[in-house]
């Protein structure tokens, strides 16, 4: 039997993730040997579509359980649809877990209209705890966000002169949007960082559409988890999700600025 469970850590001692699509890690887990197989999750920097692409991955790696603590209907719809378990409101660490399942504590509840709903039927007197360790480690994981944003600022002003975004950015709009496009498709990242990088280039001079464009490719194509993608919905969709977001990406910029423009005039 596999149980998928949503985690905040990479092994048996990290707490089970808050939320099925947007958790850092998946774990996989042998509950007979307690084996296990732990992978980032591939939606985790997507958060528009981060249930479904852990959903695919669930099915993928054919899990017969999936544990965590909060999951969206429509991910749990797909999941039951496809013979999948679903036990949510899960909490504690995945050993801990882990140890409730064998011992039956973890219950299925009635149904709520077509989609099975399985919470623990056993209230644990140290749920509050749980539940405040929890939110303690979403703060400690905004940190590196924060860390990352001054760094990339620091960085940015280091690195990065007016001369050097002269020579990248000519002036030319198609040109422009098309090299602001790849940037950002390299550089991907979390969307708060794209909005500083954006400012920074706005202040030495590089063109609104060039901006544009590198923050919707920064946020949308993902060249960087084009692996994680590959993995969990084929490499074929990976390949044309990316080539369309990369296009799209370019004609929404061009699109927003010139709009911009006209109202401006």
């Amino acid at each position: 039997m596999k149980i998928l469970i949503s985690a905040d850590g990479p092994d048996l001692k990290a707490e089970v993730g808050d939320r099925f699509g947007s958790s850092q890690y998946l774990l996989i887990v042998d509950p007979a040997t307690m084996s296990f197989e732990t992978m980032p999750n591939p939606g985790i920097s997507n958060h528009g579509f981060s249930g479904i692409q852990t959903v695919v991955l669930a099915i993928s790696k054919g899990v017969d359980l999936v544990l965590t603590g909060y999951m969206s209907p429509v991910a749990m719809k797909y999941l039951l649809k496809n013979g999948i378990e679903v036990q949510t409101g899960i909490q504690g660490t995945i050993a801990e877990v882990m140890d409730r399942y064998k011992k039956g504590y973890l219950k299925e509840s009635k149904e709520d209209d077509s989609v099975s709903i399985k919470t623990e039927s056993r209230i644990e007197k140290s749920d509050i705890i749980r539940a405040l360790r929890s939110t303690a480690t979403q703060f400690g994981n905004m940190i590196p966000i924060l860390a990352g944003v001054v760094l990339l600022i620091g960085l940015f002003s280091v690195f990065v002169s007016k001369e050097l975004l002269s020579n990248i950015f000519s002036g030319n709009i198609a040109l422009d949007t098309f090299l602001g496009t790849c940037l950002g498709s390299v550089f991907t990242g979390n969307p708060i960082n794209s909005y500083l990088i954006g400012g920074e280039l706005l202040k030495n001079n590089a063109s609104l559409y060039a901006v544009t464009a590198f923050m919707l490719a920064w946020v949308n194509v993902g060249l960087v988890q084009f692996p994680a993608e590959s993995l969990a919905l084929g490499r074929k969709f990976a390949l044309l999700r990316n080539t369309l977001a990369f296009v799209i990406s370019i004609v929404v910029a061009i699109i927003t600025v010139t709009v911009l423009n006209l109202f401006k005039g």
